[in-house]
């Protein structure tokens, strides 16, 4: 999910919660707004100033609560009202918006530099369904063979119907050692299969590159986080040394992480000052992006792998890429993560965060809930992975020789 403030782009950061052992890259922490200290929940307010509605009806219906549910005796007006609050972002519809309760918000908080046990996986709604975004590299949810676009159907006993991403990644983490059962289907399958994952301490790659067929520099990014810009000046820097002459991107599983980042690797392929991405607000202002260097690659034929897996900084970079160089995309469409998100913390320790504005491309392509499509579509379907074949990146090697020998 795309943080307002540090300008985190993934969805991402359920990817860190359930990956384990890694921060969280990114967080605005807002300005909390008092609540007026006269405010009880069995005290009626029939008006409000934010809401052409007759909230009388609300609180008839938390009368009736309190005076006809069974078991009220469990249940506190804090329960109440956060549930309240919990519908009003959930009237819009949007999985990114979200309310957490204090103890929610402070575990939210703590997971910025937590250590626990997860699976390695990026999760996300799409859809209406919890959804595999992307597993990651060498980690337990890629070992035991979930991909990208797999559906949760349930977490141990418990079905996913209505489930959001918080509560799902509650069930997934656990101590390092202990096992979950996921429910998965997946497209072409008659049904659904249980994987049984023991969860890790998760590290998450960051990049892998080497030369191919002599002359062909493969830069594999995993992860758009802080280590990345460096990472990738060394391996631009010793490819060019090498003789690169073209460039094969693989942004596969690449679920995303701080836009500052994608900013930073769009600059190698891009001339100075050309848009990179636009933030949309509402009102409808933008706030435009642009490339800052150092262009050291803007002269080399590129190529970029993409699949469902790629989201968030990975569609800005590819959706860039695509408009301003007309650089091909090759593999399978994109996840469709292009929302800003921001985050208020209230004074009794609870928190909201909110969707404020969306990402498009340079051209003003709008890549939430849409993705991106690829120039070239190349399937990779579980026999090639059964027998470690990869008809997407011989597809972008094919590509590259040709733009090489232009």
């Amino acid at each position: 999910m795309f943080f307002k403030n540090k300008k985190l782009t993934f969805p991402i950061l359920i990817a860190i919660i359930l990956a384990g052992g890694i921060f969280y890259l990114g967080f605005k922490t807002g300005f909390g707004r008092k609540v007026p200290d006269d405010i009880n929940i069995s005290a009626p307010m029939a008006t409000s100033t934010l809401l052409n509605a007759d909230l009388s009806v609300f609180w008839e219906a938390v009368k009736a609560v309190k005076d006809k549910y069974y078991n009220i005796k469990d249940v506190t007006d804090e329960d109440i009202l956060y549930g309240a609050i919990k519908g009003v972002l959930g009237s819009l519809d949007d999985p990114y918006s979200t309310f957490f309760s204090p103890s929610d918000s402070q575990k939210f908080s703590e997971d910025l530099n937590g250590n626990f046990g997860g699976v390695g996986m990026e999760i996300g709604i799409q859809k209406n369904q919890l959804v595999v975004i992307a597993p990651l590299k060498n980690n337990p949810a890629e070992k035991i063979g979930l991909k990208a676009g797999d559906k949760i159907l349930k977490i141990n006993a418990t079905s996913t119907t209505d489930m959001d991403v918080y509560a799902a990644v509650k069930l997934i983490r656990g101590e390092v050692g202990t096992e979950v059962r996921l429910s998965i289907f997946r497209d072409g399958w008659k049904e659904p299969k249980e994987f049984k994952i023991i969860r890790a301490n998760v590290v998450v790659p960051t990049l892998d590159w080497e030369m191919k067929d002599g002359d062909v520099a493969y830069v594999q990014l995993y992860n758009f986080n802080s280590n990345a810009p460096s990472l990738f000046y060394q391996a631009a820097l010793s490819a060019l040394l090498q003789g690169a002459k073209g460039v094969v991107l693989d942004l596969r599983n690449d679920p995303g992480g701080y836009l500052d980042v994608a900013v930073n690797i769009a600059g190698w392929f891009s001339n100075r000052g050309e848009v990179i991405v636009r933030e949309d607000f509402r009102s409808g202002e933008q706030n435009v992006i642009r490339a800052n260097g150092p262009s050291a690659l803007v002269n080399l034929p590129v190529v970029v792998l993409i699949n469902g897996g790629s989201a968030s900084a990975s569609e800005i970079l590819a959706g860039a890429l695509q408009d301003n160089r007309g650089t091909k995309l090759i593999g399978e469409k994109t996840f469709g993560k292009g929302s800003v998100q921001e985050v208020e913390n209230f004074r009794d320790g609870s928190s909201v965060k909110i969707s404020i504005a969306e990402w498009l491309t340079p051209k003003g392509r709008h890549i939430n809930k849409k993705g991106i499509d690829p120039d070239i579509e190349v399937k990779f379907s579980d026999d090639d992975s059964i027998n470690k074949k990869d008809p997407q990146l011989d597809k972008a090697l094919e590509i590259i020789k040709q733009e090489i020998a232009k």
